[in-house]
């Protein structure tokens, strides 16, 4: 088999409220710290464990809007991404590394107002797609109940 997959799925919850930076060019990003934990019965002792797994969560442009928007600290979410280690260098002048999942796609899992609200997102694909043909689709209804 040739190739390789980098590809990330996390259930958990925000450890904190997104933290949105904006750019000149319009673009944007967030960024927050998300929570997974993996619960199990210590046999020896009978006792229950919960170890927790923090990950950095990077979210781009609509995205990240769309996330500050809905998202606050406690949520849980889905994400869907890609691992990214970025190098940056800390004050004291060493080199430091990161390990971030860079989100394209996410679901809210939150009970909102006594009713399951799920809303989701999938990041657009990285090259566009070929426009159809003006003549098909033009006098077909709209079939979305929304």
């Amino acid at each position: 088999m040739s190739g390789s997959l980098n590809k990330v799925m996390l259930i958990g919850n925000l450890g904190d409220d997104i933290k949105m930076h904006h750019f000149e060019d319009g673009g944007c990003v967030g960024r927050f710290p998300l929570a997974t934990n993996e619960n199990y019965t210590n046999k020896q002792t009978g006792e229950r464990v919960t170890n927790t797994e923090w990950h950095n969560i990077v979210v781009r442009n609509k995205a990240a809007e769309i996330c500050n928007q809905y998202l606050k600290k406690g949520d849980k979410v889905y994400i869907e991404g890609k691992l990214k280690t970025r190098k940056w260098q800390a004050e004291d002048g060493q080199q430091r590394y990161s390990t971030e999942v860079h989100v394209n796609e996410f679901n809210f899992l939150n009970n909102r107002n006594e009713s399951s609200t799920e809303s989701s997102y999938q990041a657009p694909p990285a090259q566009p797609s070929q426009p159809a043909p003006e003549s098909q689709n033009q006098d077909q209804p709209d079939d979305l109940p929304f």
